[in-house]
């Protein structure tokens, strides 16, 4: 399997899901997961495989941004997007910014749940990083 392939347009914050702003120190896409970089205070691209900050993903994008500019992520709740399998619980990839079932992770990669997909166009974002590196 592969990460999974997200429309960016698709990608909508519910109306009770917890979101947060601040500014994109990389190119962001719609729907990649970014963590918040203690060095520069920007959002960044997540990575399941990189240095002990980038493992820790802080959200969501919930819209596509460059260097510099203002981006809005979604923390906790249910987001609209598309490329769900529902019932399919999905982790941080180790490829940066995506998402993928369980089976993408590797060994060596930590272990970051993003969400259960409700249904094949909504996923419960619930964040869990146990600091866990796969077997």
């Amino acid at each position: 399997m592969a990460d999974i392939t997200i429309t960016a347009s698709a990608v909508l914050a519910s109306s009770t899901a917890t979101v947060e702003n601040g500014t994109a120190g990389a190119a962001v896409t719609a729907g990649q997961t970014v963590y918040l970089s203690p060095t520069t205070g920007k959002y960044e691209l997540a990575d399941a495989d990189g240095a002990a900050d980038l493992r820790r993903p802080r959200g969501i994008a919930l819209h596509s941004a460059g260097i510099g500019q203002p981006l809005r992520i979604h923390k906790e709740g249910d987001l609209t997007m598309d490329g769900l399998t529902a019932g399919v619980t999905y982790y941080q990839s180790p490829n940066p910014g995506g998402i993928a079932p369980r089976a993408d992770v590797l060994t060596g990669d930590y272990v970051t749940v993003i969400g259960v997909a409700k249904s094949t166009t909504v996923l419960a974002v619930d964040i869990q990083f146990p600091n866990v590196a796969s077997a």
